[in-house]
């Protein structure tokens, strides 16, 4: 297998391997997040507690993703994936302590360590990516982007199920610990394969220019900050657990029913270039973001509502989902191509990094909206304020640039 890869142009060896990393990595975070969830829940949390265990989880990631960009300029992005892999090791490590041990404070701090440790990876894969692809290639920028996150989207949903299916075959702590074996395999692979300057800024990079300069970047990162929100205050603990206590599913099938919502999401996100019009040989700008946030808007609008009137829920839920999951996931692939197309070349990882600060920004604040609201209002009124959010970012995506996107 390593003399194949060997063999290979080194641009595609590059992005197969850091393909592979975030592929694994994605698959223990998917799976950690739903361990947690109803591992704690089965414990007797309540769901705003269950939110606060993630609440360093999304802090970190916030800052992660500010002072990340920065190093993996500096450092190079072989450096910062690989920081990544190891923290994430030690952080399913930590979670493999009886379960007398597993006090809040310590699950937050493994949290913590799982967050910086994932946008760390996030960061460092998607920045390579406009490392690998001659500015000129837009098209193959768009291809390359929306393949590398609707496969990693795809087996997050994976995660999900995985994650529900190791809780009831092996229970928490062996689930934990085969996943760190796991990447502990992986991240020595990536030691050994990934090229030692991949992304590393020619020039110096200052410290104070982790806060973007430049404006299409500015509100890019301001409608997706309002648009991950608007998908977390409703998915990350509300509906789960609407899943279980409503519907009386079992972790199996909760596990199951998000596992399929993620993958349908991931495969849509990879053939988002051929809805949005790459086969006609048109490159998406500003405009077809607007239309596309003003879809999903409608579309979160209607479920609300269905549910705010109980018009036959588990239909609304399970049927609204799948649509609301493949309009998003064309919203996420149109917006992650944005960035890396708008990103300056050199130190590529500040501009994503800025604009993943504002990813976890959002998710920071509806993670801890999505626990608080549900227990006290219900999941409709999550989907009201999710119906908010979206309507921000239409708002927010009207000032994007268009038609010049090749010029910014």
């Amino acid at each position: 297998m390593l003399a194949k890869l060997s063999q290979l142009p080194n641009d595609v060896r590059q992005y197969m391997l850091v393909t592979f990393n975030y592929w694994n990595f994605t698959l223990t975070d998917g799976a950690l997040r739903m361990l947690v969830v109803l591992h704690f829940h089965q414990l007797g949390y309540s769901p705003l507690e269950i939110a606060s265990l993630f609440l360093f989880y999304e802090f970190f990631g916030v800052v992660t993703n500010l002072i990340g960009g920065w190093l993996g300029a500096q450092l190079g992005l072989n450096k910062t994936m690989n920081i990544g892999l190891f923290m994430q090791v030690i952080a399913l490590l930590m979670l493999a302590v009886p379960s007398a041990n597993l006090t809040v404070i310590w699950v937050m701090f493994a949290q913590a360590l799982s967050g910086i440790a994932k946008d760390l990876n996030k960061m460092s894969a998607k920045s390579a990516i406009k490392t690998l692809v001659p500015n000129d290639q837009q098209g193959a920028l768009y291809k390359w982007i929306a393949l590398l996150t609707g496969s990693k989207n795809a087996l997050k949903g994976v995660g999900f199920f995985l994650g529900g299916a190791l809780l009831a075959l092996i229970g928490f702590q062996g689930a934990v610990i085969a996943m760190a074996g796991v990447l502990a395999v992986v991240f020595i692979f990536s030691l050994l394969l990934l090229d030692k300057d991949l992304g590393k800024a020619k020039n110096k990079v200052k410290f104070s220019q982790i806060f973007s300069k430049s404006r299409s970047v500015n509100i890019l990162s301001a409608a997706r900050m309002f648009l991950f929100g608007a998908r977390d205050v409703w998915f990350v603990i509300a509906l789960p657990l609407y899943l279980g206590q409503v519907f009386g599913w079992d972790y199996l099938l909760v596990g199951g029913f998000l596992a399929v919502w993620v993958i349908g999401y991931g495969f849509v996100q990879s053939i988002a270039p051929k809805i949005t019009g790459k086969t006609k040989g048109i490159v998406p700008d500003g405009r077809v973001a607007f239309v596309w946030a003003m879809i999903l808007a409608a579309v979160t609008g209607v479920i609300a509502l269905a549910l705010q009137f109980n018009w036959y829920p588990q239909l609304i839920i399970v049927i609204g989902l799948m649509i609301f999951g493949a309009i998003f996931a064309i919203n996420s692939s149109l917006h992650s191509y944005l960035i890396v197309s708008y990103a300056k070349d050199d130190g590529v990882s500040l501009d994503v990094g800025f604009y993943y600060m504002a990813n976890a920004m959002g998710r920071l604040i509806c993670t801890l909206l999505s626990g608080a609201i549900y227990q006290l209002y219900g999941l409709s009124m999550c989907l009201w304020i999710a119906f908010v959010f979206i309507m921000v970012t239409t708002i927010i995506s009207l000032w994007l640039p268009r038609n010049n996107i090749n010029s910014i």
